[in-house]
């Protein structure tokens, strides 16, 4: 059967004014995890990306440590993130999450939280997308990138947490704000493993970051 690779994008910009692009940490993390890739002999059969500039620099990076092996880089935008903004605002009533990290960077999460459950619980008002919507696209990105996988051929996915939050609750069938803790939990340029077979898709293990765990590089691992 094939196997799909999800990962997710490497530590991107927090609390610049472009969040949407890698730290020069972040372009590490993925050029090691192509590294990685490429000792384990895989050769990517399809590379999808979301179109977030942290999603593309990422897939990048992996095949810059392949030594350019593998696919070239295609685009989905159904693997873009959630809009974090757009659910803060809906939930304060239109407040500035900029202003409260600032402020008080704790209660900030604690609020996004609420926010992110409102969201799943089909509680928020006026929303541009509604959980069941970014669930539903996720789906059809997963599909096209598994689309004419053969047996043994390997498929790579590069999106975000919110996305594999959402993609590995479904493939378990767990409790849908379950997607919360798989999304926070997730460590930048780790990547979970779903066999991919012609009626079910099942997940082989989850969270991986063999290339971080080696000496030297405990401080790359890292989750924002």
């Amino acid at each position: 059967m094939a196997k799909l690779f999800i990962v997710r994008h490497g530590q991107a910009s927090f609390g610049e004014a472009n969040y949407d692009r890698l730290s020069e940490l972040g372009w590490q993390q993925a050029r090691w995890l192509g590294e990685y890739f490429a000792e384990r002999e895989l050769d990517f059969h399809r590379i999808v990306a979301g179109d977030l500039q942290r999603q593309q620099d990422t897939a990048r990076g992996v095949l810059e440590g392949m030594a350019g092996a593998g696919a070239d880089v295609s685009t989905h935008p159904g693997l873009n993130e959630y809009d974090g903004e757009m659910m803060y605002r809906a939930f304060t009533g239109h407040g500035d999450q900029h202003l409260h990290q600032k402020r008080d960077f704790k209660d900030y999460w604690r609020t996004f939280r609420s926010a992110y459950e409102a969201w799943i619980d089909d509680r928020l008002t006026d929303v541009s997308e509604t959980w069941g919507d970014f669930g539903n696209r996720i789906d059809d990105a997963i599909n096209h990138a598994c689309e004419g996988a053969g047996r043994d051929d390997a498929v790579l996915v590069v999106t975000s947490g919110g996305v594999i939050g959402s993609a590995l609750t479904k493939l378990i069938e767990g409790p849908q704000r379950g997607a919360i803790h798989f999304n926070f939990q997730f460590r930048n340029t780790a990547f979970c493993e779903v066999i991919v077979g012609r009626s079910a898709r099942r997940v082989l293990n989850f969270n991986n970051a063999p290339h971080l765990e080696r000496p030297g590089r405990r401080h790359a691992l890292t989750h924002v």
